[in-house]
């Protein structure tokens, strides 16, 4: 079914895949830039100039009944980026709830982390604030859980996989290692499209394990519930 989505982010990481998958699906897909940024939104959609960090620079041209994606967040985030999630991550989901509800979106796709995990605490805090904001904006949500994506100029880890793996083994390491897995960008992008064409029923999560079985077409994993 083709859908209208509204998309922040759709210049990042996962922004431009995601808008080229979303329209070689046949959706229509509205998304949010700068000024600056414009020429990068993926050709066939429909650019947005406004910013993340101010609702009323978009609001109005938000579809009604639209599904809602946020990809806004701080590149490369660090323990040395707590005020820039505050400022950038949590201040950009609060105004895409903003928005979304003018507009009446029919369903909020939200990319968080996974959680607890032993660093990273100010950006699982401000991720889990806007998973805060979603419980209480009335809002049918989607929200995803990764850890860590891999692909470009995200590789490093690929070395850990090897260690992820025999962790992913052991009885007393399995359910952390899977909670905090590795995903590829590919897993992302089959997962956020997988999002967007939900029907929207309520809230669901989806983990890790989740996102790797969307890339394969399976929905089982999703849970719902924060």
């Amino acid at each position: 079914m083709r859908r209208d989505l509204f998309v922040t982010g759709g210049t990042g990481y996962l922004g431009r895949p995601l808008i080229a998958a979303l329209l070689t699906r046949g959706h229509a897909v509205h998304a949010l830039a700068r000024e600056r940024s414009a020429p990068r939104v993926p050709d066939g959609a429909r650019v947005i100039v406004g910013d993340a960090l101010d609702a009323s620079t978009y609001a109005d041209r938000v579809p009604n009944g639209c599904t809602f994606v946020h990809l806004v967040g701080v590149a490369h985030p660090g323990p040395g980026k707590a005020r820039e999630f505050e400022a950038i991550d949590l201040a950009s989901v609060r105004e895409s709830v903003a928005a979304a509800r003018t507009a009446g979106a029919a369903h909020f796709v939200y990319v968080s982390v996974a959680h607890p995990a032993p660093v990273m605490h100010a950006y699982i805090a401000a991720r889990l604030a806007g998973e805060a904001l979603l419980a209480t904006s009335g809002l049918p949500a989607t929200i995803l859980r990764p850890w860590y994506v891999l692909g470009p100029g995200h590789r490093w880890p690929y070395a850990l996989l090897p260690v992820y793996a025999l962790l992913e083994r052991l009885p007393a390491t399995r359910d952390a290692a899977l909670r905090l897995g590795l995903v590829t960008r590919a897993q992302m992008i089959a997962a956020l499209v997988n999002a967007a064409e939900r029907e929207p029923l309520g809230t669901f999560v989806m983990d890790v394990t989740a996102i790797r079985n969307a890339s394969m077409g399976r929905n089982s994993t999703y849970s719902s519930g924060p």
